[in-house]
């Protein structure tokens, strides 16, 4: 009785073990000096969840790109975005969330339709749309978030 209870002890110490294991926060830096500047990470993996900051359209030192162009910034943004899924071996059809801030709604909807319909093939997350006063420097025009879903 006493080894079939040991055994039971050791399995589920062993199983516990392996769901801390599972659960422990993952994080990522895609620019790691500028994040650490800012102080955040780019995106954290727990469990099955992976959540993503905010991306606006920045070079490697954090300076703004294609200042005053909405379609470039946006496609520089889903650029950076798909770096970060890559990386946890993810793509736009594990995203089940996405936030989008934007400066100038309706320029950003001229030119999202067609691109997002693409990188999301007609199957898109929930999420929400605002258009706010300003964003972190004043040459963005956009930052989208997301939350995806890990199957692994």
């Amino acid at each position: 009785m006493k080894s079939k209870l040991l055994v039971l002890i050791t399995l589920l110490g062993v199983c516990l073990t392996a769901m801390a294991d599972d659960v422990a926060p993952d994080y990522f830096m895609l620019r790691p000096e500028v994040e650490k500047a800012y102080g955040y990470a780019h995106a954290v993996k727990i469990g099955h969840e992976v959540k993503i900051s905010g991306a606006v359209s920045m070079d490697e030192q954090g300076g703004p790109t294609a200042v005053g162009d909405m379609r470039q910034q946006m496609i520089n943004v889903y650029g950076d975005l798909q770096k970060i899924l890559d990386h946890y071996g993810l793509s736009f059809a594990d995203v089940v969330v996405e936030n989008v801030f934007t400066t100038d709604m309706a320029a950003f909807l001229s030119v999202s339709g067609e691109y997002r319909n693409a990188l999301y093939e007609g199957r898109f997350p929930t999420g929400s749309w605002l258009e706010v006063k300003g964003l972190a420097l004043p040459e963005f025009l956009i930052e989208i978030e997301l939350e995806a879903y890990s199957p692994r």
